[in-house]
């Protein structure tokens, strides 16, 4: 299959998120989307990039890729993860980062040329006096960090 990328806005590239990934919603805003298709015309995945979610990292330089879905279709999260990196060097970021599950094999990043930053523990949630936060699923599960390479 002959995939190419594709324009997307927002509100798509979130609807096709809810539709086929595993275990988050969309998130809730982005900088950029971009999309993968077949020969047809056919969307197969999506990746929403937006500011790093950690206010660490949001330094005005780093941006993060906040999720890709793909319909299973062979390539099509690489592909995405190595045009996510392309248009955010274009638009003048010098890093591009993301993180799986304690899970996910990370070979669709491994083929796009990244690496393993760091290893998170897992969190007994996002919730602080500060900052209520309800429970979103992702509590209790280690995570790894990845970056694009240079």
């Amino acid at each position: 299959m002959q995939l190419h990328l594709v324009p997307i806005r927002f509100r798509d590239a979130a609807a096709f998120v809810s539709m086929w990934h595993r275990h988050n919603q969309a998130p809730v805003g982005c900088k950029f989307c971009v999309g993968v298709a077949d020969e047809d015309g056919t969307l197969r995945g999506v990746a929403i990039v937006g500011r790093p979610v950690a206010r660490m990292f949001d330094n005005g330089q780093t941006l993060e890729v906040t999720r890709t879905a793909t319909d299973g279709t062979s390539n099509a999260n690489s592909m995405l993860y190595a045009a996510a990196w392309r248009a955010a060097k274009a638009l003048g970021y010098t890093r591009l980062i993301t993180y799986t599950q304690a899970e996910e094999t990370g070979a669709s990043l491994r083929a796009a040329g990244w690496h393993v930053v760091a290893e998170r523990p897992a969190r007994r949630g996002w919730d602080t006096p500060s900052r209520p936060r309800g429970l979103n699923g992702s509590e209790h599960i280690p995570r790894s960090l990845w970056e694009a390479a240079s």
